[in-house]
This record gives structure tokens, C-alpha cells and sequence, in this order.
């Protein structure tokens, strides 16, 4: 029996990280599932039916350094090495104007969504130069927002924005131990954190309006593709969103 390559999913729980877990584990893959509540992560696990034999449960806060070492030596411990790494948990701060914005939550957002993924972009990289064969995928999910952003998101944004650095760094520095990085801005998949902005989205210009939603199967599809990719190919940068959302021209 074939060995099945190893992933692992940050924000597994819920949303798009949930989504595309359970994507990869139909695909064939044994999937580490890491996210900070135990219950939602044990759902996860539970809707991959048989696949679920081959998913590993690591609760993990990825803000805490001593978490995120612990995360991928259990993965280690398990499986022996990581194939791909998908950085996917993230949070926003309340939408309110920049000068509102208070420095705890700026704190927040800024160590779930940039401190969280370097503290496990740091890990993989450890691992995948070390395991045989060498090397792995980097998947970072950025947003949109790593382009242009919503109203009253400075934090969110600037967040985004960071990682499309980091995913710029990552792809030249794995460049000699045959890991891959590349990045994935997605635009209104229909999750919890996005399906308000079906009924009312606050737009440049002041005034609300609905939004599209865009179907999350596709959002799994892309990744997968990314994942699917041999080491030798990259997808260094795709956006994903609902053909009709007011993205392009934005502002």
C-alpha cells in the first residue's frame, strides 16, 4: 500500500480550513488537523467518514511558539515528514475606522495572521529540510485583501498585505531545499466570516450593498490543485473569487 503524502491545515475547524482539509483527505492525503478548539477539530475529523483514519487531531493555538513546535513534532511523531503545509488560520478585528481600532485588537490580528504563519512557515521549513526526500508546499491563504482593501480592515489588510511578503521570502529561501511556496487570495467563499456580505457589505464609496459568494468546493479545488503540483512547479500567486463581487476596480 502506497504511503499517502502528509498535510497539515491551520484553522482546520471551520470555514475554508475545515473545507479544504476535508478535500484533501478525500483525496488520499493523512491530514494534520490544527486549530485551537478540540471539539471543532474532532468535527472535522468526523465528516471525512472512513478518511478520518488518517487524520491526526492537534489542538494548537498558533500565536504560542512552544504550541507550534509541539504541532509539527507530533506530525513528525506520527507520520515521519510534511508534504504540504496550509496556513490558513486567520481572524479580523471589529470593522471599525482606523482611528477606532484599539492596539489589543491590532495586537490579535497581527499574531494570528502573520506571527501564526511565520511561527509554522518556520517549523515546515525545519522539518521538510531535514526530512527524506527533501523538500514540501508552503500554501499561504492570503485574501483579496493582500490586494485592495475593504473599508474600516486596517488591521485585517496590513495583516494580508505581510504575507504576500512572506509568501515572496519563503518561495526564495526554499528555493535550495526544494520547498515550494505560493499563495492563494480568495474572495467571498461562502463561510461564516464571509456570508454577511450576501445581505450587506460596507463599500469604498460609504454606501452597503450585496455581495456574491462564491461556492467553496472551489476554493478546495484550487488548493488541491496548488498541493497537487509537483515540487518543480509553483502556483506563486492565484486569486479566487465570485466572478461578480466588486474586486477589480475596487475603490
Amino acid at each position: 500500500m502506497q504511503t499517502p503524502r502528509v498535510a497539515l491545515v491551520t484553522g482546520a475547524g471551520s470555514g475554508i480550513g475545515r473545507a479544504v482539509a476535508l478535500g484533501l483527505l478525500g483525496a488520499g492525503y493523512a491530514v494534520v488537523l490544527a486549530g485551537r478548539r478540540r471539539e471543532r477539530l474532532e468535527e472535522t475529523a468526523s465528516a471525512a467518514g472512513e478518511a478520518a483514519s488518517r487524520a491526526l487531531v492537534v489542538p494548537t493555538d498558533v500565536r504560542d511558539d512552544d504550541a507550534v513546535r509541539r504541532l509539527f513534532d507530533e506530525t513528525r511523531a506520527a507520520f515521519g515528514r510534511l508534504d504540504v503545509l496550509f496556513n490558513n488560520a486567520g481572524t479580523s478585528a471589529t470593522g471599525v475606522p482606523i482611528d477606532e481600532l484599539t492596539v489589543e485588537q491590532w495586537r490579535t490580528v497581527v499574531d494570528v495572521n502573520l506571527t501564526g504563519v511565520f511561527l509554522c512557515t518556520q517549523q515546515a521549513i525545519r522539518l521538510m529540510k531535514a526530512q527524506q526526500p527533501r523538500g514540501g508546499r508552503i500554501i499561504n491563504n492570503g485574501s483579496i485583501s493582500a490586494q485592495v482593501p475593504r473599508p474600516n480592515s486596517a488591521a485585517y489588510a496590513a495583516t494580508k498585505h505581510a504575507i504576500t511578503g512572506l509568501t515572496k521570502a519563503t518561495s526564495l529561501e526554499g528555493r535550495a531545499f526544494d520547498v515550494a511556496c505560493g499563495q492563494i487570495d480568495i474572495g467571498n467563499a461562502a463561510t461564516g466570516m464571509a456570508v454577511g456580505f450576501a445581505t450587506e457589505a460596507l463599500q469604498a464609496g460609504g454606501q452597503k450593498a450585496a455581495e456574491p459568494l462564491l461556492d467553496v468546493r472551489y476554493v478546495v479545488d484550487a488548493v488541491l490543485y496548488m498541493a497537487g503540483l509537483p515540487l518543480e512547479a509553483n502556483v506563486q500567486f492565484m486569486t479566487v473569487l465570485a466572478t461578480k463581487m466588486p474586486f477589480v476596480g475596487r475603490g
